[in-house]
């Protein structure tokens, strides 16, 4: 071939693919959310993450239950979200002017962390949590930061790895 190959994959696409594949990491029987921070300028990818328990907690030994007689035997007290993993994992010094990339709409918690690290955009593809209140919140705080967030529409459909055609 004499010319650049077509259907190549779109840098949005590309990062939100990325999210979406660290999502898959997550143990989480529940919800699986993935994050990828990205350097616009350069394009690089600066942060990768996954919701999940802390380093050294093991998956087995804390409860992954959404309900309970007791807030301590769910999952809620003990899980890192996949932005603040995202953010925590960063291979660089800063991450101001950054994008995340996040396959769920960050919560209140995660937006406070965005806005600390002064990352200037969210990319979001589901907002599947829009009406709860924390959610409200996330936007408002977003939104007084000067944060611009969106809704990622894939330009493909799919993206499909198939370990057996690249060897």
């Amino acid at each position: 071939a004499t010319t650049k190959r077509e259907g190549y994959i779109e840098w949005d696409d590309y990062f939100m693919s990325v999210a979406v594949l660290s999502s898959f990491r997550s143990k989480d029987p529940n919800r699986q959310v993935g994050a990828c921070v990205v350097d616009p300028e350069t394009r690089r990818i600066v942060g990768i993450g996954y919701n999940g328990f802390p380093s050294g907690c093991s998956d087995d030994s804390l409860p992954w239950a959404r309900s309970a007689s007791s807030p301590l035997d769910t999952k809620y007290p003990y899980v890192c979200h996949a932005e603040m993993n995202a953010i925590l994992n960063k291979n660089c010094e800063s991450l101001k002017g950054c994008r995340m990339y996040v396959t769920l709409f960050p919560c209140n918690e995660c937006a406070k962390l965005i806005i600390q690290s002064r990352i200037a955009e969210v990319v979001f593809l589901s907002d599947r949590c829009s009406d709860a209140q924390m959610m409200t919140a996330s936007r408002r705080m977003l939104q007084l930061a000067g944060i611009r967030s969106w809704q990622h529409t894939p330009h493909a459909s799919q993206v499909v790895i198939n370990f057996d055609e690249l060897g």
